[in-house]
């Protein structure tokens, strides 16, 4: 997507189907997803939508009032993504109920090689790989993006 390359994680780890202890890993972050300063920044994050790349840059600046807000839920999902991309769960199922990560990433990517140029070389790369190498990250990977296309173009036209 971006031409940096995906390290390639050996296809076998990948879970290929859930059992209990990804329901259980799933009910886990559930939990955390209801943590009160967790939903705030959580809610901060899905209203946040950026129409260019510096204000997707500026986001991650320590001065801009967001930061804290995007620092923890970019670190949750990329926590969470990261579990389905190391074949710790299943993730298809991880996917199934937790969606938002993808949500948000769809918001960086029109911009995404030159934010990870200008803010860091490894963001986002295991909401891309989810985005990317599973079943249900690219069918709600693909709803997002054309909402987020959809947007950029409805301002665009209204500049």
């Amino acid at each position: 997507m971006t031409g940096m390359p995906i390290p390639r994680i050996r296809e076998a780890s990948i879970k290929s189907a859930p059992d209990h202890h990804d329901a259980e890993l799933v009910l886990r972050l559930y939990e955390l997803r209801r943590e009160p300063v967790l939903r705030e920044s959580r809610r901060t994050m899905v209203a946040f939508q950026p129409a260019s790349l510096e204000a997707a840059l500026a986001i991650t600046k320590n001065d801009h009032p967001d930061n804290a807000a995007y620092r923890q839920v970019t670190g949750y999902w990329e926590m969470a993504f990261g579990m389905a991309r190391h074949g710790i769960v299943n993730p298809d199922y991880l996917v199934e109920s937790n969606g938002e990560g993808l949500l948000i990433f769809a918001a960086f990517h029109p911009w995404l090689a030159e934010f990870r140029s200008g803010a860091s070389p490894r963001a986002f790369r295991h909401a891309e790989w989810i985005a990317t190498s599973c079943e249900e990250g690219r069918t709600l990977f693909g709803i997002f993006r054309q909402r987020v296309e959809a947007r950029l173009a409805s301002q665009a036209r209204g500049r």
